[in-house]
């Protein structure tokens, strides 16, 4: 039994691949970077309760989570990581 491959499927399935791409490689990102954001205050010491766990890792916005990471670098609460 052999499987046919199709080596041209046209510009719009082209199209459906690459933004699938690009929208799962986004969320890795943001995934990625709220699991970082956990482990720096996780490591840190800082209690991290279900309901700042939920807040982190539901955000979907990359800039907030940059900000919030950079900020568990230095934060004295968990508070401080939301400023």
């Amino acid at each position: 039994m052999s499987t046919m491959t199709y080596p041209y499927q046209g510009k719009y399935v082209e199209g459906l691949l690459a933004e699938g791409k690009i929208q799962g490689l986004a969320e890795g990102k943001i995934q990625g970077r709220a699991e970082a954001v956990l482990e720096v205050l996780e490591f840190r010491g800082l209690m991290v309760s279900d309901e700042v766990r939920r807040r982190i890792t539901s955000c979907h916005d990359l800039d907030v989570l940059r900000g919030c990471f950079r900020r568990a670098i230095t934060a004295e609460s968990v508070d401080d990581v939301f400023g």
